[in-house]
């Protein structure tokens, strides 16, 4: 009896998605790590170098702003050349400027490493998300994107834990902190290695008997790629703002950014708001801060089984909400002597509903887009987003000290419930769609109200 056909979207979770996931959230991993580690590198290494205050803040922000420049290239290049190829590229320039970081005689040229380390960390993004959904089953798509996150804040604990150990190597420690990411860019560089083309990619570009070849290879002869006839496309940057693109664009670019731009200054700031509430006794804001840091990696957890049993949109929209109504409620608390518990339970209930709506930024970007672009999209609102976040973390202490903190939560709070307002009225539910379905939903406009408007 011949065996019925399935898509490669409709086989079950097996060790081979999970090997891509390791592939792909290992992107996310060296992100946390490498923006992390140099805080604790530039408390050492201030005290060698005559560093001006321009000087400080170029190399905290040097990375990110590369991250800017690489997002849109290397999204484009993804698109153009192919999934794999850009991964080993990427992943070699990241190993290479990691080691030269060891050896760098003054602060600007540390700069311009950082800088260039940036574009690399930017270019992997598109790389990594694209990878992710063009081999997950539809029924867990979300879930492995989704997850991809966590290993951000993996990465950035593990940088200050490494960093710790390493100060008692004594004045030279800051050049082994910053050259320690190039032991796990190896790791990965070599794991890649033996990774698979995206067979979607493949056909986009017309080669769909090499892709079929890896299909089977993979996951059997009775596999296909999918249902939906392929068609060939060429990649072209402007496609992601015409053909239906453009407004899913700007949606998946201001929602990221809104949802950044609180994270980051916050998050950055941490110990010195819980000190504003009047907890500056030398250890209860950096206890504080450690402990929402945790509840920012396990509340998680839950909202990767429930992005595919609520669906995409709920699990965007009420985390915007309420994460939105717990920063207004701590801003008009915020003058009054709040026990310590009371505080952190409210920074707690924030910090978990924010997670939440950091897994979509890997989810609505990947699915929302044609294989074609896809990665040129996922670039450019990584680009957006990085931009976003590096002006709102340069702003945020400046408003903290001159309107106070409440403000600044109102700030924060009001910016979250913009984002709430916006994915209320534009997120769509791409919940067990393959990507073909989820690429063309703002095409199919006889079911563009069932589509945006169901699982609220």
């Amino acid at each position: 009896m011949k065996a019925a056909v399935r898509t490669m979207e409709e086989m079950p979770l097996s060790g081979f998605h999970y090997k891509m996931f390791a592939y792909s959230a290992g992107s996310a991993f060296l992100d946390g790590y490498i923006i992390g580690i140099i805080g604790v590198a530039l408390s050492v290494m201030k005290t060698q170098f005559d560093m001006s205050l321009t000087i400080m803040g170029l190399l905290g922000t040097a990375t990110l702003a590369g991250m800017f420049v690489g997002g849109i290239i290397g999204g484009y290049l993804t698109d153009l050349i192919g999934r794999k190829k850009m991964f080993l590229i990427d992943m070699f320039v990241m190993l290479v400027v990691s080691i030269l970081q060891f050896f760098i005689k003054d602060p600007v040229q540390l700069i311009i490493l950082r800088f260039i380390l940036g574009i690399a960390i930017g270019a992997d993004y598109p790389i990594a998300g694209a990878l992710m959904a063009e081999f997950s089953p539809k029924k867990n798509r979300g879930a492995l994107l989704g997850g991809i996150n966590s290993l951000w804040y993996v990465g950035y604990a593990s940088s200050f834990l490494i960093g710790y150990f390493m100060l008692s190597i004594g004045d030279t420690s800051w050049r082994w902190m910053l050259a320690s990411s190039a032991v796990p860019v190896l790791f990965l560089l070599l794991a890649r290695l033996n990774m698979p083309e995206s067979p979607r990619w493949l056909a986009s570009k017309g080669k769909e008997k090499e892709a079929n070849a890896i299909i089977q290879r993979i996951f059997g002869e009775h596999v296909v790629m999918s249902v939906e006839p392929v068609t060939k496309a060429k990649t072209s940057f402007l496609d992601i703002f015409r053909n239906g693109n453009g407004k899913w664009t700007f949606f998946v670019s201001v929602f990221w950014s809104l949802q950044v731009i609180p994270t980051f200054g916050i998050g950055t700031y941490i110990p010195e708001i819980l000190a504003e509430f009047g907890f500056a006794d030398g250890a209860k804001e950096y206890l504080g801060s450690a402990i929402i840091n945790i509840f920012y990696l396990a509340g998680l957890v839950p909202f990767l089984y429930l992005v595919e049993k609520w669906g995409r949109r709920p699990t965007l929209i009420w985390p915007f909400f309420v994460s939105s109504i717990s920063l207004f409620i701590l801003g008009a608390f915020s003058g009054s002597d709040m026990p310590f518990v009371f505080v952190l339970v409210l920074f707690i209930i924030y910090g978990i509903f924010n997670n939440a709506m950091g897994m979509h930024e890997w989810i609505y970007p990947n699915e929302l887009f044609p294989t074609h672009i896809r990665g040129t999209a996922v670039g450019f609102a990584t680009a957006v987003s990085r931009f976003a976040s590096s002006v709102g973390t340069f702003l945020f202490p400046s408003i903290l000290a001159n309107y106070g903190l409440a403000v600044t939560l109102y700030i924060c709070g009001a910016l979250f419930f913009i984002g709430f307002v916006i994915s209320l009225i534009m997120a769509p539910e791409t919940k067990n769609m393959s990507l073909e379905e989820a690429s063309s939903i703002n095409k199919k406009s006889s079911n563009m109200g069932v589509d945006i408007h169901q699982g609220i």
